[in-house]
């Protein structure tokens, strides 16, 4: 299959470009990477709603990749406890290669046809919970015949690509598409591709995290309280909220561990 990933730069001769030239020439690349995003929120949006209701059933939601896609998926995944205080085990993100493969890549492991499967089995997964293969290519073994596997099994699955006709796409229940088009330097799908696939898993767990409660209004009431500056925000949260003042709200929001709990507290009393 041709892959649009893997066309030729519309740019020429990128030696002999100025900084300021490969900057700006990078950024209006970049500039349309939102606007791919756009067009595939209806898909985005069936994703998001098969997953809040198998994670309100006590479902988890996994992600797998090779390469940057994984990595992505890994780091999207250890957002999830600080920023909404979510148990660690709610989204998990698996990567060729296992951990090492995070800083250095991990030769063949992508063109496994059967690790991702064994993978997730050490997660005991079963029918509860959702499986989002990242892609850019869409042809990661590792990725799509994981997700094959996953559907043998009764497990919903879903797909990030960047590829129209990806194999991937035909293995997810729910697939979503950005068509990101050719690279600034050809075939390196860590920049747009990248990006669409950053922004595309930001909006999956935001949403999903959101209509699960771990947001109210437009507060992380739930976030971990793991340095000064989060604590002085959860301060401001619990001050906003109580009409308390700096002081009485941190000693109360240390007391509760969580600006939830400190409110809720508060106003229970």
């Amino acid at each position: 299959m041709e892959k649009i990933t893997e066309s030729a730069s519309p740019y020429r001769h990128l030696e002999k470009m100025t900084a300021r030239e490969l900057l700006t020439h990078i950024n209006a690349e970049d500039k349309t990477v939102p606007l791919a995003v756009e067009l595939a929120i209806p898909q985005i949006e069936a994703l998001v709603e098969a997953i809040v209701p198998k994670m309100r059933e006590g479902g988890r939601l996994f992600y797998i990749g090779a390469g940057t896609s994984g990595r992505l998926g890994i780091l999207d995944a250890s957002e999830i406890p600080p920023t909404y205080g979510a148990p660690p085990d709610w989204v998990i993100g698996l990567i060729a290669g296992g951990d090492r493969a995070i800083r250095k890549a991990v030769e063949g492991a992508e063109d496994s046809t059967t690790q991702a499967w064994a993978d997730l089995q050490e997660y005991r997964i079963d029918a509860r919970d959702v499986i989002i293969g990242i892609a850019a290519s869409g042809t990661t073994p590792y990725v799509v015949h994981g997700l094959r596997t996953c559907r043998e099994h009764g497990i919903i699955t879903g797909c990030i690509t960047c590829n129209p006709g990806a194999p991937v796409l035909a293995e997810a229940d729910f697939p979503v598409l950005v068509v990101t088009g050719p690279e600034f330097v050809t075939g390196s799908t860590r920049m747009k591709a990248g990006t669409a696939q950053k922004l595309v898993l930001n909006m999956i767990s935001t949403s999903v995290m959101i209509q699960l409660g771990r947001v109210q209004d437009n507060k992380m009431v739930d976030m971990q309280l793991s340095n000064v500056k989060l604590v002085d925000r959860g301060t401001q949260m619990v001050m906003q909220a109580t009409g308390l003042g700096y002081e009485a709200a941190q000693a109360l929001l240390l007391e509760g561990g969580s600006v939830r709990e400190a409110v809720s507290g508060y106003l229970k009393k």
